[in-house]
């Protein structure tokens, strides 16, 4: 399968509806796309009715909802995406979380890196599950305030990116046996450091995009001995869609694959976490939160009126431009497409003021 092939996951708690496409085995809302859309010029995209998202990413959600059928329903579920951006594997989770647990899951989505994490933001806020709380800390910082407090942490973690090279050339002229050497190191910094966070008989997700065994099985079971935790056995369960099963965990070649790298591992802490302390949960204060993300949460508000918009007219606000709705109510709307809000508007009767944030207008032109 030398083609790429561009995959889609649905929002289920706005409608599932999105680009028409075949199912991702690994995924129950995952769709594979015959060709690549204009997402821009979709209104559904921009409610965040579905993510684009690799299908070989979503392997990573189907090992987290493996473990979700390990852990007690009547629970509050804590649960980390370590290194989060742009957002794929996060929006993945809260379905998930959301599906098993309803409302009873606290999620943060953590991406150290600034801009990263701007675009993680906006991502999530597009998502629009109140749960998710997006957070630009130190893994070290998260281990030190936090111990004992998740019961779940996903790491996908830098790596030498081996399972990038059909999609950025930049990454393979980048590779070498040295790179390998310091991503694997990094990878086990980032674990050590956030360990201490995993409470005692907690799970860690632990992915990277490279073929790498310094950086897969191995470092799994460096986690394993060095830092305490039982390696949760791999399951071979789609070899006919060339999903590999390696010592440890499952590897997603591209070209045997319809997307690009991926591998996956989990394991069991059984190492005694520290006590919690009091006050340790201020580190996880939302980054560059932002009021407009109201109307775009799937428990927005509904006293505030709606407007409906034709495909033309959406397009013309997400675009920033005026719009003139004579029939609607005067005041805040929120503005939607085949019923998904996309922002608000302030009708003033002979025009309405757009209200959509400057950073989410497309430059496209639309008319």
């Amino acid at each position: 399968m030398e083609d790429r092939a561009t995959a889609i996951r649905l929002n289920p708690f706005k409608g599932l509806e999105g680009p028409e496409g075949t199912p991702v085995p690994w995924s129950p809302y995952g769709r594979m796309l015959k060709s690549r859309p204009d997402f821009t010029l979709d209104p559904l995209f921009h409610a965040g009715c579905y993510y684009v998202q690799d299908s070989s990413a979503m392997y990573v959600g189907h090992i987290f909802r493996r473990i979700l059928d390990r852990m007690p329903i009547a629970c509050k579920l804590r649960v980390l995406d370590l290194c989060a951006a742009p957002g794929g594997k996060t929006t993945d989770l809260a379905a998930s979380l959301r599906e098993r647990c309803g409302d009873a899951f606290e999620l943060v989505s953590n991406e150290v890196m600034k801009a990263r994490a701007a675009v993680l933001r906006e991502n999530v806020a597009l998502w629009g599950d109140p749960a998710v709380v997006v957070t630009s800390v130190d893994p070290a910082v998260i281990g030190r305030s936090l111990p004992g407090y998740f019961d779940v942490i996903v790491a996908d973690v830098p790596c030498s990116g081996e399972g990038m090279f059909r999609k950025n050339a930049r990454a393979e002229q980048e590779w070498s046996e040295n790179i390998v050497s310091l991503c694997a190191a990094r990878q086990k910094r980032i674990l050590a450091d956030v360990w201490p966070s995993l409470k005692q008989g907690g799970f860690l997700v632990y992915s990277t995009c490279t073929y790498e065994q310094a950086e897969n099985d191995d470092n799994l079971a460096w986690a394993a001995e060095e830092l305490g935790g039982d390696i949760l056995e791999a399951e071979d369960e789609f070899p006919q869609y060339g999903v590999r099963l390696t010592r440890f965990g499952n590897l997603l070649k591209a070209g045997e694959v319809p997307g690009e790298g991926q591998w996956v591992g989990a394991l069991r802490k059984t190492a005694e976490a520290p006590v919690p302390g009091r006050h340790g949960s201020e580190v996880l204060r939302p980054f560059a939160p932002e009021a407009a993300d109201a109307c775009l949460s799937i428990e927005r508000d509904p006293g505030i009126p709606t407007a409906e918009l034709d495909l033309q007219q959406a397009l013309m606000y997400l675009h920033r431009d005026s719009l003139h709705l004579p029939d609607a109510p005067k005041g805040l709307l929120a503005v939607c497409y085949k019923g998904h809000p996309m922002g608000y508007v302030k009708n003033l009767g002979s025009r309405c003021n757009n209200l959509l944030p400057k950073g989410r207008r497309i430059l496209k032109d639309v008319k």
